[in-house]
């Protein structure tokens, strides 16, 4: 079933998960004053913010295929550096 309305334009589905995600990364944080879990999760969900900028307001979901990849792999590779780090500093 295609979104109908206000939800069925990309852009604006992306910027109310953004607008979700700035609401619940603060909650999360605050929760039991943040445990590894809990920091992990953030750290996730902000590696998770930057891929959605990335791909629908800086354009790159139809940039070509190779520079897409090397978005992703950006994406991820942030998330697994952070939480590394935070998890052995």
């Amino acid at each position: 079933m295609k979104p109908r309305g206000v939800l069925a334009d990309r852009y604006v589905r992306t910027w109310l998960i953004l607008v979700l995600l700035a609401v619940v990364i603060p909650v999360i944080s605050l929760e039991a004053h943040a445990g590894t879990v809990a920091a992990v999760v953030v750290l996730a969900l902000a590696a998770y913010k930057v891929r959605l900028v990335g791909l629908d307001f800086m354009e790159i979901r139809n940039a070509p295929r190779g520079l897409r990849w090397t978005f992703e792999i950006y994406c991820a590779g942030l998330w697994i550096v952070l939480t590394g780090a935070f998890l052995l500093l």
